[in-house]
């Protein structure tokens, strides 16, 4: 029987400006190294916009701001965040060659085939971030927990950039998790987890796991099920 993890990944650590390579080649190699222990393991990587996302949609918003009578529209600067994350998912899905040959899907509803051991998805539509993607690819392929990679090792109890107070959390349920976040998603949103991904993975029972995705050796921990460093959301 598969055992399928899915991997929410940040945008910001794929490409924060430009590709971080450096990363990335440890990245690959780490999961390619858990990949050929069981040929039964499976990873979904579905990648978010980062720097190419942020830049983009700052543009759009500069233009407009320059022209009489015209405001910038939340959901084509959510389309615009889309694009990036096609572009992004395409380097990733590549990076893995032969044990990728599916495209790179844009829809999580759609008939999939999983045909490899790794499967890489980018954004969908408007309304939401990739974390929802991941959530609907999750239910689609029976796992039971979203690893969602950040450049965060913890949620806090408040944005620590601005409360010194801010403390780190090691487990929140669901809904003081959603109390915190809110129900309206924004395009180019800061926050652990997407709302809109929040109230889906609520409704199936899906643990979610925050952790840092620079942190190869605590990434491998997590996949391998041993002690880690994260938030975990869940109940």
């Amino acid at each position: 029987m598969a055992v399928t993890k899915v991997l929410s990944v940040g945008g910001s650590i794929v490409v924060p400006e430009t590709p971080d390579t450096d990363f990335l080649k440890k990245f690959v190699s780490m999961t390619r190294d858990w990949l050929s222990k069981d040929s039964s393991r499976r990873l979904i990587l579905v990648v978010g916009g980062g720097g190419p996302a942020r830049i983009y949609q700052g543009a759009y918003r500069e233009i407009l701001s320059g022209l009489s009578n015209s405001n910038a529209d939340n959901s084509e600067a959510d389309w615009i965040g889309i694009m990036a994350t096609r572009l992004n998912a395409q380097l990733l899905k590549a990076s893995f060659g032969a044990l990728c040959p599916n495209p790179v899907v844009y829809n999580p509803t759609d008939d999939i085939e999983f045909k490899g051991q790794v499967l890489v998805a980018a954004g969908w539509k408007p309304g939401f971030s990739t974390d929802t993607d991941a959530v609907y690819l999750a239910e689609k392929f029976s796992a039971d927990t979203v690893v969602n990679l950040s450049n965060i090792e913890k949620v806090y109890t408040d944005d620590p950039r601005k409360n010194p107070d801010a403390t780190p959390i090691d487990s929140i349920t669901w809904t003081d998790f959603r109390k915190m976040v809110g129900d309206e998603w924004v395009p180019g949103k800061n926050c652990p987890f997407d709302p809109i991904a929040s109230k889906k993975a609520q409704e199936l029972n899906l643990a979610v796991i925050c952790a840092g995705g620079k942190n190869i050796e605590n990434i491998n921990a997590i996949l391998n099920g041993q002690g880690y460093i994260g938030t975990t959301i869940k109940g």
